[in-house]
């Protein structure tokens, strides 16, 4: 039974201690990010470790890479910068209004939700809130029930860093997150499903509460005839069955030129081969499938291609009792089979072939906009040509993945796969309100301006339109 008024207290207590946190220097939320930065780095880390292992036996190495090293890369990135963030910028102020000067104040949005995904738990709980943090804001952490040892340690993190009257962690079903969505918060960070993150939105549209959602999607890889084959193939392999496939900016399925098909089966086998070993099951680079349910959809996809007349090219292999998927390669897919309407999200990969590049973009934009887009080319041409006539959140030429790495980008997605960015200065920018000031210092031409209106007073404003 879910009691509603705790989670209201909570967010009265945070709505009520907002302007206090809402007015801390620089050093102070500096001081905070150091704090989080240790129990990620130190003291934590192994507990971090060994819960995401639980959870869906992550190696471990992929655990710091992909887990807690984006989390203190963002941390540093904003000690680097925050001090610049949050000086008021100072903008023109024009003739028209002399006398006055203007300038733009980055203010806390106020008390934040968070809800966090299951498939990296660590970074897209812990990212966020760095931002969140920066900006001077109050937050409660809403993480996925599907990492339950996971999300108890973050629990342990924040409840030993931070007061609950400033950040909170709360855990349970999608009951929590469905009460806590009644709340007037000012701001809500959303990373999930887009079939989710309308409900999100609509439950934000009740209060006008602002909305970042990073969604996900059907994110294609192109891979032209100039492209090196081997390269890219191992490159879209790693992005692909890191995290076995569990990541939103996977690649989703690989549009090739007809040409290259047999080669890049044959390279596919390889590259796996080569990355987990003839036998996958029995490697220690390659994850699991987080649950019996997604195991299940999975399986299911699968099965629906193949009784549409697809080929597996290679894998296919289930091991339920240990949430093992193969990875899996398949071709000749009709179009209404699931893996071609749905982001797959795990370890099977479709391939379409195109004659030409025109052809391959008519497909994606078929559909709706990718969180990603990838493209494997030598040709600057063509390489330009696709990214002019397509639309994504975010596009890697010659690899995949690393655009999340870069915190001088914005990371998000377009509409179905996501409103709003976030990562170093935009995801700080998402925290805050760009409040606009304008102080008078003298009597300006507006003061000069009020009724009664004359003859001279038109003169005037016919002057002003013109010249000014």
């Amino acid at each position: 039974m879910i009691d509603n008024n705790t989670y209201s207290n909570l967010f009265n207590k945070q709505k009520a201690n907002q302007f206090q946190i809402g007015n801390t220097s620089y050093k102070q939320r500096i001081a905070k990010l150091n704090s989080l930065k240790k129990a990620l780095e130190v003291t934590y880390k192994q507990e971090i470790r060994e819960a995401i292992f639980k959870d869906f036996k992550k190696p471990q190495l992929e655990t710091d890479l992909t887990e807690l090293y984006p989390v203190i890369d963002e941390i540093n990135f904003v000690k680097q910068n925050l001090k610049s963030w949050l000086k008021n910028q100072q903008v023109d102020t024009p003739l028209a209004l002399l006398g006055a000067s203007s300038y733009i104040v980055n203010e806390p949005k106020g008390v934040c939700l968070i809800i966090s995904p299951w498939n990296y738990p660590i970074n897209l709980t812990f990212g966020p809130l760095v931002s969140a943090i920066a900006a001077g804001n109050t937050v409660i952490l809403k993480p996925s029930e599907m990492t339950p040892h996971t999300s108890k340690v973050m629990a342990k993190i924040v409840s030993e860093l931070f007061d609950e009257n400033e950040i909170a962690l709360v855990e349970g079903e999608v009951e929590v997150s469905q009460e806590l969505l009644k709340l007037p918060f000012n701001h809500i960070f959303f990373t999930g499903s887009p079939a989710v993150g309308k409900i999100v939105m609509k439950a934000a549209s009740q209060h006008l509460t602002s909305v970042t959602l990073e969604l996900g999607g059907k994110s294609p890889s192109i891979i032209d005839d100039s492209a090196h084959l081997e390269k890219a193939v191992k490159k879209i392999v790693y992005g692909k069955f890191t995290n076995a496939g569990q990541t939103c900016i996977a690649p989703d399925y690989v549009l090739l030129h007809e040409s290259l098909k047999a080669d890049f089966i044959t390279c596919f086998k390889n590259e796996v081969s080569s990355f987990y070993s003839e036998n996958p099951e029995e490697s220690n680079s390659y994850s699991r499938i987080v649950n019996n349910k997604h195991f299940e959809r999975l399986k299911g996809g699968l099965e629906d291609a193949k009784s549409k007349g697809s080929t597996v090219e290679f894998g296919g292999s289930f091991n339920a009792s240990d949430g093992y998927i193969q990875p899996t390669l398949v071709s000749n897919l009709t179009e209404d089979a699931t893996l071609m309407q749905e982001e797959i999200f795990g370890p099977i990969l479709p391939i379409k072939t195109y004659k030409s590049i025109e052809e391959a973009i008519t497909y994606i934009n078929s559909k709706e906009k990718p969180l990603a887009l990838y493209i494997f080319s030598k040709k600057k041409k063509a390489i330009d040509y696709i990214i002019q006539n397509t639309r994504a959140g975010s596009t890697c030429v010659n690899h995949n993945l690393l655009q999340f790495l870069n915190h001088n980008l914005p990371f998000g997605g377009s509409n179905n796969s996501g409103i709003g960015k976030s990562h170093g200065y935009f995801g700080f920018l998402e925290f805050a309100n760009q409040r606009s000031v304008l102080k008078q210092h003298t009597i300006g031409a507006v003061d000069l301006l009020t009724p009664p209106y004359t003859n001279w007073k038109q003169k005037i404003v016919d002057l002003t339109i013109k010249w000014f």
